[in-house]
């Protein structure tokens, strides 16, 4: 048993992180929250109380936000499968035993070190859109090797401009992915696929029947991981291509509201929404984790 002294000495050493946190990140969502429900729109504090109101505003009458809200979800969707797909694909290549396993394992996470306005840069130039005698980037690579049909102007695409910066930020992610995958390949005892290629099973049954099922705790963590990412994108999106409409995201507008349009109290409620949806998101999977612990 623990004295009363150590358990305070302890106590004091973690009370300016816990006055740190409640300040700084309870605190300041406490504020944000009241500041959604007020009228506050100017330079000058105004704690008018509206509700609901901006709430309302954003989910109904908002065409700007329902475009934000269609761009989150083609965004999420591509990204996610697409970086676990690639990963899962990656994992099990260096599964393999391939010489220099080390090296390509580097490789394929390096991305992932790198800032997405470094990637959103380089990327900017590998997706320019321009056509005809300036064609520069992926474009120029197709052109030089006979794969016209996937020239495309990227990024500006009409309506669907929004899944090409999934790319960047698949190649950025996808490393990360691997890495996950390959821990939960390396956790797989070799008796189970021993003995199923005993019983007659080919290589893809067993991967169908047993590793993929036996990686599905793997898939949901990374999901949670990438799907939360996703739902805050700002900085791939702005290095890439800048403030377009076409390719707005919550994020993005909420820093126009509040910054370039001093709409304080509905720039809080869509930090809040996007508050919301990532809690939705990860809370279910905290508490699935600690039950799981728990029986354990």
């Amino acid at each position: 048993m623990r004295s009363k002294k150590e358990i305070l000495q302890a106590f004091l050493l973690i009370l300016p992180s816990i006055i740190a946190v409640a300040v700084f990140v309870y605190g300041f969502i406490g504020w944000s929250i009241r500041v959604s429900l007020s009228a506050w729109k100017g330079l000058l504090p105004d704690y008018t109380w509206v509700g609901l109101k901006n709430y309302v505003t954003l989910l109904t009458t908002d065409a700007r936000f329902q475009v934000d809200i269609r761009n989150t979800v083609i965004f999420t969707l591509i990204f996610v499968v697409g970086s676990l797909l690639l990963g899962l694909a990656l994992a099990i290549l260096l599964d393999q035993g391939l010489r220099g396993e080390n090296a390509f394992r580097s490789i394929f996470l390096f991305p992932m070190a790198i800032s997405y306005i470094v990637t959103g840069v380089v990327w900017r130039w590998l997706m320019n859109p321009a056509m005809g005698s300036r064609l520069s980037g992926l474009n120029l690579l197709f052109d030089s090797i006979g794969l016209d049909f996937l020239i495309n102007r990227w990024y500006t695409t009409p309506q669907w401009g929004i899944a090409a910066i999934a790319i960047p930020a698949i190649w950025q992610m996808s490393g990360y992915t691997m890495a996950l995958y390959l821990a939960g390949l390396r956790g797989i005892p070799d008796e189970l696929r021993e003995a199923a290629r005993v019983d007659g099973a080919s290589e893809g049954q067993i991967y169908r029947r047993i590793v993929l099922p036996m990686l599905s705790p793997v898939t949901l963590s990374a999901m949670i991981i990438l799907g939360h990412m996703s739902l805050k994108v700002f900085d791939l999106i702005i290095s890439v291509a800048g403030k377009q409409l076409p390719l707005d995201v919550p994020a993005i507008y909420m820093w126009q509201t509040t910054f370039d349009g001093y709409f304080y109290g509905r720039g809080a409620a869509i930090g809040i929404l996007l508050l919301l949806s990532v809690a939705v998101l990860i809370i279910p999977y905290i508490v699935y984790t600690l039950r799981s612990e728990a029986q354990l």
